[in-house]
């Protein structure tokens, strides 16, 4: 697979990211799609652990996601179980819209990789991503299940990041160390995602593990919470996904007391510090989004409710005449005057304050005295952006984020099947 050109604004390098104990990775070279390049991972999970997803709600979700869900909803249900956990990825094909074969795909996947990792098939959760609508060549995963369990390690996670790539142009890592009463907590993400990037979780799987001790509702809860704040809060074309995945396991293994509740005071400190890891890892998918030269934060505040201002927010970020003006480092404000209008949010012509970054653009219904363009332009130049926009309504706020909309894109969206 020819590689794109890596993201000018990816980071220098990965990460150094702690092992997690009870915790190991793998990866290997199954050629779902790919040649000559890992295209499969594995998360061994020790016996004793709890796990938390959260998924798209796209209503053509993928066979793995359906199948991620029931069991997470069957082990809600019936309480803690036995055994350990195994992720099991794929990259280069999606298993969505593939019917009865995709769920046979899955069924088969789970069971055997369940037999060779001594695994409950129960606890087997998978996810793919890659294209959409053509059949999963379960043989090529279930041959390769050797190889991944040979190479297993507490140290693999820029490998697993790796290997579940699709048009991304940097593996994508983050972690994060809390003291929990005193004693140290880690927590560590990888994810994917470049494309088809809206709420909803988007075209994204991420897998986070930490070596805490977590009750799996709270665990459930801080993760959703979590979620809204990252992953749910970027975009890159508005387009959501059929395969979203986020997984979240807790070993159990650090020394630092349970944490029964979300709402605790440990609860509170855990779940800030998973909100910035994933939070992480979501501005690394932004700066992956294909082709993009310019990561935006849209800040709204004002806003007659924290609902409203969401949907202020993701109106100036998805619109592609907003997105173009980033690309081609063009001040015209006219366009965020535009998207707030057509959000359907209550908005004020004479309340509504602009900025570029400190640079004020307008207010009170039209283009600020002091306003000069030069300066709004030379801001623009940034490879990083901010646009702050406040409604004057009430105290209703939210931020996202987004990147700009370029030629590259659709060069590669125009031909990525071939």
């Amino acid at each position: 697979m020819n590689r794109a050109p890596r993201s000018p604004l990816a980071p220098a390098r990965f990460p150094d990211l702690p092992g997690i104990a009870g915790v190991r990775l793998a990866s290997a070279a199954a050629g779902v799609r790919y040649r000559d390049r890992a295209d499969l991972m594995a998360a061994e999970i020790a016996p004793g652990s709890t796990v938390a997803g959260v998924f798209t709600r796209s209503a053509t979700r993928a066979a793995p996601v359906i199948d991620c869900e029931t069991k997470l909803a069957a082990l809600a249900r019936f309480g803690p179980a036995e055994g350990g956990f195994l992720f099991l990825v794929n990259s280069g094909n999606a298993n969505a819209f593939t019917g009865a074969a995709g769920v046979a795909a899955v069924r088969a996947i789970c069971q055997t990789a369940g037999a060779a990792f001594g695994i409950d098939p129960g606890h087997v959760l998978t996810a793919s991503t890659g294209v959409i609508g053509e059949p999963l060549p379960a043989s090529r995963i279930t041959d390769a299940l050797g190889t991944l369990r040979a190479g297993l390690s507490e140290s693999g996670a820029q490998q697993a990041a790796a290997a579940i790539m699709t048009t991304d142009t940097f593996a994508k890592g983050a972690a994060a160390e809390v003291a929990i009463d005193g004693q140290p907590v880690r927590i560590m993400g990888i994810a994917k995602g470049s494309g088809m990037i809206a709420p909803d979780m988007a075209t994204m799987l991420a897998f986070v593990f930490t070596d805490a001790a977590i009750a799996a509702p709270a665990l459930q809860t801080m993760l959703r919470t979590a979620t809204r704040d990252s992953f749910n809060a970027i975009t890159v074309d508005g387009d959501t996904s059929t395969s979203d995945t986020v997984l979240l396991a807790a070993t159990g293994q650090a020394a630092a007391p349970r944490i029964d509740s979300a709402r605790s005071r440990h609860g509170r400190a855990f779940a800030a510090a998973l909100t910035g890891v994933m939070r992480d890892l979501a501005h690394q998918v932004v700066k992956d989004g294909e082709g993009a030269t310019k990561f935006a934060e849209i800040a709204v505040t004002g806003a007659s409710s924290a609902a409203a201002a969401r949907k202020v927010a993701f109106a100036i970020a998805n619109s592609p005449l907003v997105k173009t003006a980033l690309a081609g480092e063009d001040p015209n404000w006219g366009r965020i005057v535009m998207a707030v209008g057509k959000s359907g949010a209550r908005a004020d012509r004479d309340r509504l304050t602009i900025r570029f970054g400190d640079v004020l653009v307008a207010e009170k219904g039209q283009v600020a005295e002091t306003y000069r363009e030069a300066d709004a332009a030379a801001y623009m130049k940034r490879q990083e952006l901010q646009i702050a926009v406040d409604l004057g309504l009430g105290r209703g706020a939210a931020t996202v984020w987004t990147c700009d909309l370029t030629t590259r894109y659709v060069d590669i969206n125009a031909d990525y099947r071939s």
